[in-house]
């Protein structure tokens, strides 16, 4: 049986997708991090606002328990804190420990594959940027179809 068109493109992206995630994950590793590691201390070190763990769920598109457990093995590794908020007694807050901040540092040296667009010229980085909104548009809309939140309003 052959592909169509947009098979084909679907198997591309998938390939592009594996190689790139695995040559980020190989670069984090040699500074000590994981990807979601990564990911959270970016969130949390660049928000503005205080850092939930839900706010943190739904930017990175992961089930709750998914990031409770990855913040618990990061506060057992002494990168992050779980306080509780003070205005809000229900809620936790997450902050960078000084050794989150340090691994945040070592993490943001760590751009060679972050910076691998630089092959593209400025309107082809445009171009990709405008498909990759279009496309996880698209993908959070299948998400919504597939997974329907068990109260009524969809996780992301």
């Amino acid at each position: 049986m052959d592909l169509n068109e947009n098979e084909m493109a679907w198997a591309e992206m998938a390939v592009t997708s594996t190689i790139l995630r695995r040559a980020w994950e190989m670069e984090l590793g040699q500074v000590g991090v994981t990807v979601p590691q990564a990911l959270v201390l970016t969130f949390v070190a660049t928000s503005a606002e205080p850092v939930t763990p839900m706010k943190l769920s739904r930017l990175m598109h992961r089930e709750p328990h998914t990031i409770s457990a990855l913040l618990t093995r990061m506060q057992a590794q002494g990168l992050i804190k779980k306080e509780r908020n003070l205005e809000r007694g229900n809620w936790v807050r997450v902050t960078l420990t000084k050794k989150g901040k340090e691994a945040y540092e070592r993490q943001l040296g760590a751009r060679r594959v972050r910076n691998i667009t630089e092959c593209l010229s400025k309107q082809e980085l445009e171009s990709l940027n405008r498909m990759n909104r279009k496309l996880r548009a698209k993908g959070i809309e299948l998400l919504r179809d597939l997974l329907p939140s068990p109260f009524g309003d969809p996780l992301w």
